[in-house]
């Protein structure tokens, strides 16, 4: 079983005390979680020996320096049950996404225009008759969405024609088997979450794969708050694109992954346009190079790719299994004590099946970030407000909430000193009736 004790020696911040000397209990992993000595050491080491520009230099520091971002994406690709080649680097999950609609609307825009056009000659045959949308196509998403996973495809709606449906949510913070049956003859694509950001909910995403492949619809994956909890593996998920991001997995700021079946990157017009993605450039037209490359445009982030591998080979030494099993205690130890408090109420599944250390929820009568400053007040870092999902969050009934969420180096003591500020926090903001008054 993982150590969470001998983990958290590991992260240099987790020692640092906070608000009057109170010792740090970050729970707030689900925003970003902290970073190991090993990745801090790997991007360190990155810029004091092998900081080069790569794919372009002839000199030894440009090959050392891309043979360790091409070696990154094996590591990272392999973490996610992915071939390399599948893996395209982005700055975030969010770009990650917007690269994949985008990559819609480029082929939907040439399919509309007229023969021999510029925009109709910047896009492939094969990627027109892929991609492009009509309207009368649907998206299909669900009201447990990130705003990453929502807003690109409303705008894709928009800008296309289709018709944006979604699958609902339980009052349990799932989503609804019963409305499953949204995903139908004209849809085209479906964009979900792994787990809900807000109820920590898993997707039983083989269910929606099998529903898609019905219909012929690609399937787009929000993988983030599950590929640093749980082992993913994209090729047996069997969906099309999944986008993922280091900050969340103990890795760097400023780096994400999109993965896309190869067959799929191949055809996919590019987002980002400029050096290091071209074959030949002429005054009037422009030949692009083959996936994954197509899809980096210009100067890479290339430090922070070294400390993702450095993330990712972390996380596999720890073992993604041992790593689930020690947040799911964590999970039941946070809905044990949440729920002992009086007046609180957990958005999201009362027990631990199916479920991420991913706990919002409402203390009545008090505003998420009142009760953010005084946990604060404790040394207890949480998240509040709508997390980026406000559809869920209404879905439930409530306009925003607190959060807490734990990582692999969380303990049971982070857990407790939590809920004893959460009591803090009831004490605090007492109504005369919690303290027997009139």
């Amino acid at each position: 079983m993982l150590n969470p004790d001998t983990v958290r020696a590991d992260f240099p911040l987790l020692g640092r005390t906070v608000r009057g000397g109170k010792p740090l209990v970050y729970l707030d992993s689900g925003a970003t979680a902290q970073k190991p000595q090993q990745v801090i050491d790997a991007e360190l080491t990155f810029y004091a020996q092998t900081n080069a520009a790569v794919h372009r230099g002839a000199h030894q520091i440009a090959e050392e320096a891309t043979e360790a971002y091409e070696t990154s994406r094996d590591v990272v690709a392999e973490f996610v049950g992915a071939d390399s080649e599948e893996i395209v680097w982005t700055k975030n999950a969010t770009e990650a996404l917007n690269l994949v609609a985008y990559g819609f609307l480029n082929a939907s825009l040439a399919a509309a225009a007229a023969p021999g056009s510029a925009a109709a000659a910047a896009v492939t045959p094969e990627a027109v008759q892929r991609y492009a949308l009509v309207p009368g196509d649907e998206i299909v998403v669900s009201e447990a969405e990130h705003h990453a996973n929502l807003v690109p495809w409303q705008q894709l709606a928009q800008k296309t024609g289709a018709t944006l449906r979604w699958i609902s949510v339980t009052a349990e913070g799932r989503l609804d088997p019963e409305t499953f049956s949204v995903i139908g003859e004209r849809t085209r694509i479906l964009a979900i979450t792994h787990a809900s950001n807000v109820s920590g909910a898993i997707t039983d995403v083989e269910a929606l794969v099998a529903r898609a492949r019905r219909v012929g619809a690609y399937v787009v994956l929000d993988a983030c708050q599950t590929a640093a909890h749980m082992p993913v593996d994209l090729h047996a998920l069997d969906v099309d694109f999944a986008a993922f991001s280091a900050h969340k997995m103990v890795g760097p700021t400023g780096v994400g992954a999109l993965y896309g079946k190869r067959a799929l990157l191949e055809d996919l017009p590019p987002f980002l346009t400029g050096g290091s993605m071209v074959e030949v450039v002429t005054m009037e037209a422009t030949s692009f190079m083959p996936p994954p490359q197509r899809f980096e445009a210009g100067t890479q982030m290339v430090a922070q790719v070294v400390g993702f591998a450095a993330a990712v080979k972390y996380l596999s030494e720890l073992g993604m299994d041992q790593v689930a099993a020690h947040e799911s205690q964590l999970t039941q130890r946070l809905l044990d004590g949440i729920t002992s408090v009086p007046g609180v109420r957990v958005l999201g599944p009362q027990d631990a099946t199916d479920r991420l250390a991913v706990v919002a929820f409402e203390v009545d009568g008090v505003h998420p970030h009142d009760v953010g400053q005084v946990l604060d007040d404790a040394g207890v870092a949480v998240r509040v407000g709508h997390h980026c999902a406000q559809p869920i969050h209404r879905r439930l009934g409530v306009h925003a909430s607190a959060r807490a969420s734990a990582g692999v180096y969380t303990t049971a003591a982070d857990v407790d000193a939590f809920i004893a500020g959460l009591h803090e926090v009831r004490r605090f903001f007492a109504a005369p009736s919690d303290t027997g008054g009139h």
